[in-house]
């Protein structure tokens, strides 16, 4: 399998965010989420919000994404609202970070084409942590399901154990869990696994480049293009 994988600035490429969109919701829609806070639109000519999507080779089909959203004076984390339903401790969690420049990975998913191929759970883990340095974040926060947890503690994540019930909620809806997680050391990763800190910071480095991976399903050729062309703040 050949995809291609790229980020750029949202307001830079509006027409492929509602692509994304678009597949996001029906990724949702097939799992009974009828809407969910990070799926609001307002971020589509935000600045501060950075789209990344995995094309097929052709450009045709949209096979997953997600997005870096930096908070700012203007918008919340999306986590923050959709947390504060079952624990206001968040806003207060939130707050106390306001010395550093956070942001939120947010609306990760695979369609069910490339289910397996580690794209929504691995690839674009990666690549979310990586791209930080181009952003100029200090911390990233994040919603994950339980079957993506042990990956992003793979890539350095930490759950966020002092909210909801030992770090996890009910989201996007009764009966499905999301742990609250965040990574505090963007630079150096020191809770990352060696082999996934060496990746990341190869994708850094070279934020273009190709590469056959494996994933859990087999081989998956990939072309990077990660080059931003933004100052590191």
């Amino acid at each position: 399998m050949v995809a291609k994988i790229k980020a750029y600035k949202a307001p830079e490429d509006v027409e492929t965010s509602y692509r994304y969109i678009d597949e996001h919701r029906k990724v949702l829609e097939a799992y009974g989420v009828k809407q969910v806070t990070s799926a609001s639109h307002n971020w589509l000519h935000d600045e501060n919000t950075y789209v990344i999507i995995v094309e097929s080779e052709d450009g045709e089909k949209i096979y997953g994404g997600g997005r870096i959203q930096v908070r700012n004076q203007v918008m919340k984390l999306p986590m923050e609202d959709a947390i504060a339903k079952k624990d206001e401790r968040i806003y207060g969690y939130v707050d106390n970070l306001k010395d550093k420049k956070i942001a939120e990975f947010c609306g990760l998913f695979n369609s069910k084409e490339v289910a397996g191929y580690g794209i929504g759970s691995i690839f674009l883990g990666r690549i979310g942590v990586a791209i930080t340095s181009q952003v100029g974040v200090d911390r990233l926060l994040a919603l994950c399901s339980p079957p993506t947890l042990r990956q992003c503690l793979r890539i350095g994540f930490d759950i966020i154990r002092v909210l909801g019930n030992n770090g996890t909620f009910y989201y996007p809806k009764e009966g499905l869990i999301a742990t609250a997680i965040i990574v505090d050391d963007l630079q150096g990763l020191p809770n990352a696994h060696q082999e996934e800190r060496d990746r990341i910071f190869d994708l850094r480095e070279q934020p273009v480049q190709y590469a056959v991976e494996k994933g859990p399903k087999g081989e998956i050729a990939l072309h990077y293009n990660l080059d931003m062309k933004i100052q590191t703040l």
